[in-house]
């Protein structure tokens, strides 16, 4: 089992809540979001892994169980092209849970007219294959967001 943590602080929401439907339909996966602290902070790896795939405005990681999460910081924020983002790791590299991945901050992108709402989605999940996903609380990094089997 993969315990999923929170790669920031801020208040879970549930994915339909989210304001893309790709993400609040679970086209890309189950999860849940965080809407974060409006300050600047650091993204951190919800799971011990490597990074497989890295942008500054998401980033996955996928575990030895093959388990791959994807955390999105903000809604549409690709259309700022990597302003007001800090990547702090490359795409290859191992990390460990709560490990700094992007610095960023969610006021900015806010500032700039996109949404900061961040899913946080299990890759390849079934719905059922999570427990425990939190829908409706105040969160620290580090958190658990959900469980994976």
């Amino acid at each position: 089992m993969t315990i999923v943590t929170s790669p920031l602080a801020g208040r879970t929401i549930g994915l339909a809540a989210v304001p893309d439907p790709v993400f609040s339909g679970a086209m890309v996966g189950p999860g849940t979001a965080i809407d974060p602290v409006r300050e600047a902070s650091e993204a951190v790896a919800p799971i011990d892994g490597v990074v497989v795939s890295l942008h500054p405005h998401a980033f996955v990681v996928v575990d030895g169980e093959g388990h791959g999460v994807l955390t999105h910081l903000g809604i549409d924020t690709v259309q700022l092209n990597g302003e007001g983002f800090e990547l702090l790791v490359n795409k290859g590299d191992t990390v460990q849970r709560g490990q700094s991945v992007v610095r960023w901050d969610p006021a900015a992108v806010e500032a700039a007219g996109k949404s900061p709402i961040c899913p946080i989605v299990a890759l390849e999940a079934t719905a059922e294959s999570l427990s425990d996903v939190s829908v409706d609380g105040e969160v620290k990094a580090g958190d658990a967001l959900f469980s994976w089997r």
